[in-house]
């Protein structure tokens, strides 16, 4: 790890002063990998495929992430921690379970279409069977869980919901939204091969669309 730090030092020229540039080519590093493991999955994408892409060594890549599995690990929990921070606060607030239901579908469509590298690489990592996670990352997932067993109970409690299990509301909200963002080229070929809709298809109606179902299900006028 010494040599790897000199390494970068020389690289980039790292002396007090350059915190700007190390930030700048971290980002630049997750950012390539992001974009990497999204088209080829983990064990397809090697770490200098992600310095080509990054346009950076190898020593750089390990000055700012232990390994590979380090770096694609991160690059997953940054969108469950950003969804995690809202789905506390949707959670939290005083609105009614149900407003808090469209919250929380809103909240996973926000940083999905902000991280397009992200519904490509779950669904990778959901047909390897989750064997690239940790501790860590599941706790992180497990925020998203817990807030939405939070906002059933308390429907259920105010006599607004029917009891209903979490883990199925949670992944007939999540499924969808993931399927949508992921599925961009593919509807456009449905479309040129002569099916109307699938291209056409807009973020906002898909959004409204799993918020009715959901809250549709919890009160129980969808059975």
């Amino acid at each position: 790890m010494k040599l790897t730090k000199r390494l970068v030092s020389t690289r980039a020229g790292a002396r007090p002063g350059r915190q700007a540039t190390s930030d700048h080519s971290r980002d630049r590093i997750f950012a390539a990998a992001a974009r990497e493991f999204a088209a080829r999955g983990f064990a397809a994408t090697s770490v200098d495929r992600i310095a080509a892409a990054a346009r950076l060594n190898k020593a750089m890549i390990y000055y700012h992430f232990k390994s590979k599995a380090v770096l694609y690990r991160e690059v997953l929990r940054d969108m469950f921690d950003a969804v995690g921070a809202r789905l506390r606060g949707a959670a939290a607030s005083d609105v009614p379970p149900a407003d808090k239901i469209r919250q929380f579908v809103e909240a996973f469509a926000v940083e999905a279409e902000a991280r397009p590298h992200f519904p490509p690489m779950w669904f990778r990592e959901i047909a390897d069977g989750g064997t690239h996670l940790d501790e860590a990352t599941f706790g992180s997932m497990a925020v998203a869980l817990k807030s939405i067993t939070a906002i059933v109970d308390e429907g259920v409690r105010a006599g607004a919901f029917k009891p209903i299990s979490p883990m199925l509301l949670h992944a007939g909200i999540v499924a969808p939204l993931l399927l949508f963002f992921a599925s961009v080229g593919l509807r456009q070929r449905i479309e040129r091969a002569g099916v109307k809709g699938p291209a056409a298809l807009k973020r906002d109606d898909v959004v409204a669309h799993v918020q009715r179902v959901a809250i549709g299900l919890l009160e129980g006028r969808v059975v």
